[in-house]
């Protein structure tokens, strides 16, 4: 099982974005979104990830980050994509192509 480390992007205060490290290498990202009842998460990996280490990268967020959280939940519903970064965009990067 790899050993992975998560990397906080933001947080809200119901909501928390991490990066997915393993191996000093970035396989993922995951969106988790607290309700008072379940938490949703959004789970983006890379393609070479199989069905078992996607499951035991669940395991692991749900384990350190989840439950973690001190948060009531009655289930942890994880949305997977699978596939491959094709950028990461916003408005600085925007107005700088326009200058």
């Amino acid at each position: 099982m790899a050993e992975y480390r998560f990397e906080r992007e933001c947080r809200t205060a119901h909501s928390e974005a991490y990066l997915i490290v393993a191996s000093d290498e970035q396989v993922g990202k995951v969106d988790i979104h607290f309700t008072p009842s379940i938490v949703y998460a959004t789970l983006c990996i890379g393609e070479k990830m199989t069905q078992d280490e996607i499951q035991d990268l669940i395991d692991t967020i749900d384990e350190d980050l989840v439950m973690s959280a001190d948060v009531a939940r009655d289930d942890f519903i994880v949305t997977v994509y699978q596939g491959r970064e094709v950028g990461v965009f916003s408005d600085e990067e925007f107005e700088e192509e326009e200058e």
